[in-house]
């Protein structure tokens, strides 16, 4: 696999410097920006990508993501996926499980009519994919490390104010585009920028994040289950791994994550799945907190919003990366069938927000309904949540619609609105 491309020769200048003009500026260049990028790399429109902060893998924390069915499609959609096939780990089974009780549920591909329930990926392998795809991408420009500090706009155009460098004495340049991309993640500088506030609330949850070495190779399932502390996401890995996404409370996930690998072992083993054995070594530990956050317009004026930027979820269902990658769909979908002249306007920008709006909230809804479900131990509700289990395992409609909807499947996809394929 190829390393993080090397800013182009454009991004070393002096400074001030008048950048040449593009017709889409992606701000951001985690997986949201690099997929859009790549979305766009054949279109013959000009694409600058800005990122503040190299990117280095030892930076990722480890971070690996469930891709549901509708990702795969969307990276097949923009050509990548046979390259990033070799790097992910697919998962023929998803099993539900409500604290120790003996009733599970267990979902398959033949739930979906699919190969594979999901895959798993990590963040480094697909970031590194991703940016190996760009770097034929003659249309790309890749601006790092450069930060967005204005966006003015100006009649036909918005104009980035760019700074680099030595705080104390840095670079600046100007850059002049169409459309402004906002793809910088949760805490979105630019989104604060354009004075669009986000609106959600905290869940007084915290997950601790590990990844697992097992000595034999074990069944590779997908395991999602829910305790009165907060649900916990096991993910198989390539080369006998897991990812382990363990919700609790603050203070108990920060005692937790400060465990010695043997008393942190020790502390989790109990949560996982009985058929779970021989661990052998545990990475180290990160936190981070959950929450819910939607800002209420995913537009403004020659500029859009998409991915953590725009919304948040609880990472119940690993639902965050493939909202993200459903936004990038529809609006790339949006921007290729958009003439040139008119790129940037409003009102193909609000017709993005209202496809993509209500879906995520959708999604939304739903992550919280369930950890707030789960996460609870009142008899009444322990009740409520395993007659839906014994409901989902035994009647099969039921079943197939709850995976479909948790897949991405059963909302419109983006190509059912007819806009081009990606050339």
């Amino acid at each position: 696999m190829t390393s993080a491309f090397v800013p182009s020769k454009q991004s070393r200048i002096a400074s001030p410097q008048e950048l040449p003009a593009v017709d889409v500026a992606i701000v951001g260049a985690g997986i949201v920006g690099l997929s859009l990028a790549c979305a766009l790399r054949h279109s013959g429109l000009a694409i600058a990508l800005i990122e503040a902060t190299p990117y280095a893998p030892e930076n990722t924390k480890g971070q690996a993501y469930a891709l549901h069915q509708v990702s795969r499609y969307f990276f097949e959609w923009i050509g990548v996926w046979d390259k990033l096939l070799p790097h992910v780990q697919p998962f023929e089974v998803v099993q539900l499980s409500d604290g120790h009780s003996p009733l599970t549920v267990r979902f398959s591909p033949q739930d979906l009519g699919t190969e594979a329930v999901g895959y798993v990926g990590e963040h480094a392998a697909i970031a590194e994919t991703l940016q190996s795809v760009l770097q034929s991408a003659n249309n790309v420009t890749f601006y790092c490390p450069w930060r967005v500090v204005t966006n003015e706009v100006k009649g036909d155009r918005a104009e980035l104010t760019l700074i680099s460098g030595d705080p104390a004495a840095p670079k600046v340049a100007y850059l002049t585009t169409r459309l402004v991309v906002g793809a910088d993640g949760g805490k979105s500088p630019l989104r604060q920028q354009m004075g669009i506030e986000p609106k959600g609330w905290q869940y007084g949850q915290s997950c601790v994040v590990a990844t697992l070495d097992v000595t034999h190779p074990q069944p590779v399932i997908a395991y999602e289950r829910f305790w009165p502390t907060g649900p916990m996401g096991v993910l198989p890995l390539p080369r006998n791994r897991y990812r382990v996404v363990w919700t609790l409370p603050h203070p108990e996930a920060q005692a937790v994550a400060a465990l010695d690998d043997r008393a942190f072992l020790a502390k989790l083993q109990p949560y996982l799945d009985p058929q779970m054995a021989d661990i052998t070594a545990v990475s180290d530990r990160f936190i981070f907190p959950t929450q819910l956050m939607q800002v209420s317009s995913y537009v403004g004026d020659r500029f859009v919003v998409i991915g953590d930027a725009a919304h948040r979820c609880h990472p119940v269902g690993g639902q965050g990366l493939n909202l993200g990658l459903r936004d990038v769909w529809a609006l790339a979908q949006q921007i290729l069938a958009t003439p040139s002249e008119r790129l940037g306007d409003r009102p193909s920008l609000v017709q993005f927000h209202r496809q993509r709006w209500w879906q995520n909230a959708l999604t939304l809804a739903f992550t919280d309904m369930l950890n707030r479900l789960f996460s609870n131990a009142w008899w009444p509700v322990v009740g409520v949540r395993r007659w839906g289990l014994w409901l989902l395992r035994t009647v099969s409609p039921l079943k197939h619609l709850v995976l479909r909807f948790m897949a991405g499947l059963l909302l419109p996809l983006p190509s059912d609105c007819k806009l081009p394929r990606a050339r």
